[in-house]
């Protein structure tokens, strides 16, 4: 059979060779080759290649679409992972989404595959609110976005340009304070009033003396009336997003929804930024102005523009109002439900600050107890629960399985942060946990990742940090808090690109500082 072989091998080389046409003979051999060596790359591919993830069965062209709970899409994608593991598959349209909820994955994603899976894919939803993705969120990784998160970091929230506007955190909360009093005995929406404290601060960091008074107050409503529903239409699932297909037609009416939104804000900032253009740059009084300086560099490498400048406020209003005021909303209502734990809080701001003065930022820093409570605060209620999601620029392998180029990878940090396998009596409120130091929020962690890692770690932290601690310090320290008769805690929350409380708090405040004049 061996020298059969042979001699049929030779004959085919001998019909080859008495083929007259030199190029026909090369163009066969070369087919030859080019066969052999495809059949080797594929029989190698069929032993090295990685299943994709596991998931649940979709539908023809909806997928999974239909199966999941909107309202509770964090709380819908762990039950999953209990069923089909810390890195699943769910189709969604024709768009294949990978959730991941586990922090050696997360790590692989935000530290080791880092490049790959930098980007975001921007949504419909989130082209409109980023003016055609041009903010620190949705732009790609590259020099454009190293000159964002420049201007955004070191130039806005740096600890420096922090301090510099102290006198603006320190009067608002102030303002809030003497509000509070106001209303002594009286049911308080907690959430509400610390969202108007907070964007307060932000809009005088950003345009300071240009907006007034009663305008102030007038803008700072506005804002109030719009950003929840921008960030409810942020995290709402789109059919637009998993069917590009159909985006034009938006049938969800989401994309529209957002364009009459952020038409809104584009009113007012075109207001403010007319108004700052007018009274001149002399020096850098607030952050416009610092905007409006880097618009004007003609050595600038890359292009600042005007709707770069409208991006980033639109980021530091959205994103720096809603999920402080949320946080804050969660931790008093969490030191409410446990009052020995209320207790512990007063009782260090007693020692620290004394009942006849008011919190300073100053204060902050002997106050470890407090800063266990901001920690735990976003371990159990995680800001952002499931981030934005990352898209891959290449396909790749995740803890043994292949993650799509283009899919959208989605890092449910809520459901890390209460893994029973990381944490003791994970659902249980206990700020004493991060007594020890041993957690912080830098993303270094990849089983405590409130703010998420890497280089697209949230811009916002120094300022988010300074404004909780200094808040709730501000609210447990100056008051007592009650429940009204009858009623109790309910600490259930609400979905969104940003988590909230599903019901608001609503409680009655009593003043317990020993100088009544402090509450004027």
């Amino acid at each position: 059979m061996y020298q059969e072989n042979l001699i049929n091998v030779s004959d085919a080389w001998l019909w080859l060779g008495n083929f007259g046409n030199t190029n026909i003979r090369a163009c066969i051999l070369m087919t030859i080759l080019v066969f052999i060596s495809w059949f080797a790359v594929f029989i190698k591919s069929k032993k090295t290649s990685h299943p994709l993830p596991p998931g649940p069965r979709g539908l023809p062209l909806v997928g999974n679409f239909l199966s999941l709970d909107a309202d509770n899409l964090h709380i819908c994608f762990a039950n999953l992972a209990k069923t089909y593991g810390p890195v699943m598959k769910l189709q969604l349209g024709r768009k294949a989404c990978i959730v991941i909820t586990s922090p050696s994955l997360a790590c692989e994603v935000f530290k080791e595959q880092e490049i790959n899976f930098i980007n975001r894919e921007v949504t419909a939803a989130g082209f409109e609110a980023s003016y055609g993705g041009t903010d620190i969120v949705w732009t790609p990784y590259g020099p454009e976005w190293r000159m964002l998160r420049k201007v955004c970091v070191h130039e806005m929230l740096s600890n420096t340009a922090l301090d510099s506007v102290y006198s603006l955190r320190r009067r608002e909360i102030r303002r809030t304070v003497q509000y509070i009093y106001s209303q002594i005995g009286s049911p308080v929406n907690v959430g509400e009033h610390m969202f108007l404290t907070i964007i307060n601060v932000i809009t005088n960091m950003m345009w300071g003396s240009t907006v007034k008074g009663e305008e102030r107050v007038v803008i700072g409503t506005k804002f109030r009336q719009v950003v929840n529903e921008i960030t409810q239409l942020l995290g709402m699932p789109n059919v637009s997003d998993f069917h590009p297909g159909l985006a034009r037609y938006d049938f969800q009416g989401i994309q529209k929804k957002m364009k009459d939104l952020v038409k809104r804000f584009d009113d007012i900032f075109e207001t403010v930024i007319s108004e700052k253009q007018k009274t001149g740059q002399e020096g850098i009084r607030d952050f416009m102005e610092c905007l409006l300086k880097f618009k004007s560099d003609p050595d600038a490498k890359i292009p600042f523009t005007m709707t770069h400048i409208k991006a980033l406020l639109m980021d530091m209003v959205v994103g720096g109002s809603e999920s402080t005021s949320n946080t804050m909303e969660f931790a008093l209502a969490e030191l409410i439900n446990k009052p020995q734990l209320m207790q512990k809080v007063q009782e260090e701001l007693q020692t620290v600050v004394g009942d006849d003065d008011m919190v300073e930022e100053s204060h902050i820093h002997k106050l470890p107890y407090l800063y266990a409570v901001m920690k735990e605060t976003l371990r159990l209620h995680a800001p952002i629960p499931l981030m934005v999601p990352r898209c891959p620029t290449e396909t790749s392998v995740v803890g043994g399985y292949t993650i799509p180029k283009g899919a959208r990878v989605f890092i449910n940090v809520w459901s890390i942060h209460r893994d029973p396998s990381i944490w003791e009596r994970p659902l249980e409120f206990d700020p004493e946990r991060f007594l020890d130091d041993k957690w912080d929020h830098s993303g270094k962690n990849f089983s405590y990742l409130p703010f998420g890692s890497g280089r697209r770690i949230c811009a916002g932290i120094t300022m988010a940090e300074r404004m909780f601690l200094l808040s709730l310090a501000s609210l447990v320290h100056s008051f007592n808090w009650n429940l009204p008769q009858g009623m109790k805690i309910d600490l259930s929350e609400k979905f969104g690109i940003v988590l909230k409380k599903r019901i608001p708090l609503v409680a009655i405040p009593t003043p317990k500082l020993s100088k009544l004049e402090l509450y004027q």
